[in-house]
């Protein structure tokens, strides 16, 4: 299973989110070709009452075991159904410049 792959089941098991978008972002950085940057918008229930922070936190958890291997950079937005309805759908991450750095 790709590491996208694994990612998207990870969170949908945790998250069940209402929306979910990956991005993989691993071809436009520098160093080898793997799966190791990637982008996550999740609109979820789950982050209901939770802060920004603790948002972030959880993903990472969920996600343990990626960053500590093959996932070099993520990049997420983390928000309730109302939050992405305010927001119109209109939500962007714009990939940060990347000159390397993957761990060996």
């Amino acid at each position: 299973m790709s590491i996208e792959n694994t990612i998207e089941t990870k969170v949908i098991e945790k998250f069940s989110p209402a929306r979910l978008r990956i991005d993989n972002d691993s071809k436009r950085h520098a160093g080898p070709a793997t799966e190791s940057h990637f982008r996550l918008v999740i609109v979820a229930d789950a982050f209901e009452g939770q802060s920004l922070v603790n948002r972030q936190r959880s993903v990472y958890a969920c996600l343990a075991d990626e960053m500590a291997g093959p996932v070099h950079a993520l990049q997420m937005k983390c928000m309730t159904p109302s939050e992405y309805d305010a927001a119109d759908g209109e939500v962007t991450l714009k990939a940060p410049p990347c000159g390397g750095g993957h761990r060996p």
